[in-house]
């Protein structure tokens, strides 16, 4: 969400006409940072943050027609309501603190968030894993999943960080959406898997 709050904010001066204009390029541009995110994340960890294949109109899984319209509302009102308001809030920072300590700022800000995203990545992975491993849930990669698995809790420090911080209820909590799909093609939403954990937030949809 964040990440796509940020690519709307930049691309809007192009189509920042009307409330129209930026309602159909913030359906547009929301729809196809969605889609490369969705892209990008099953290339490289295997898994799918969101699926949208039992929606209407849905371009494989990874958008559909609804969450496009959540987008372009978005857009309209972060552009016309939200970000005035920042930038005034931005203006005024300005006036009380020097350029040289506002690039400070966004740079540690910047690599806070790529450390936060990358960390964010790691322990899905491993979330994942764990629960392929101690679910025997039969995978395309578990021969590889099952080594990863060992030399994790090999390490008993790295064992301890993982189960205080990243444990199944926290992190199932955290990610109440995140499914992974077995052999058969069969999805399986691994909160089915912890029956006693809620998330933390209520799902607007059910799956």
């Amino acid at each position: 969400m964040e990440f796509g709050a940020t690519v709307i904010i930049l691309f809007s001066k192009y189509f920042n006409k009307n409330k129209i204009t930026l309602f159909l390029g913030g359906f547009f541009i929301g729809a196809v940072t969605e889609y490369i995110i969705s892209f990008l994340v099953e290339i490289m960890m295997q898994i799918r943050w969101w699926d949208y294949s039992d929606r209407i109109l849905n371009v494989n899984g990874r958008i559909c027609i609804l969450y496009s319209i959540f987008w372009g509302i978005l857009t309209v009102l972060l552009i016309k309501r939200f970000n005035p308001k920042i930038d005034k809030m931005i203006d005024k920072i300005k006036e009380k603190i020097s350029n040289k300590v506002l690039k400070k700022i966004v740079i540690i800000t910047t690599i806070f968030l790529v450390i936060d995203c990358v960390l964010t990545c790691y322990a899905q992975e491993q979330f994942i894993n764990r629960m392929i491993v101690e679910n025997n849930i039969e995978v395309e990669n578990k021969e590889e999943i099952i080594e990863k698995y060992k030399r994790t809790y090999s390490n008993k420090t790295l064992s301890n960080f993982i189960n205080t911080f990243w444990n199944d209820k926290k992190m199932i909590k955290t990610f109440p959406n995140i499914k992974i799909q077995d052999k058969e093609k069969n999805v399986i939403y691994l909160d089915s898997l912890l029956h006693d954990t809620k998330s933390y937030y209520f799902k607007i949809f059910e799956k």
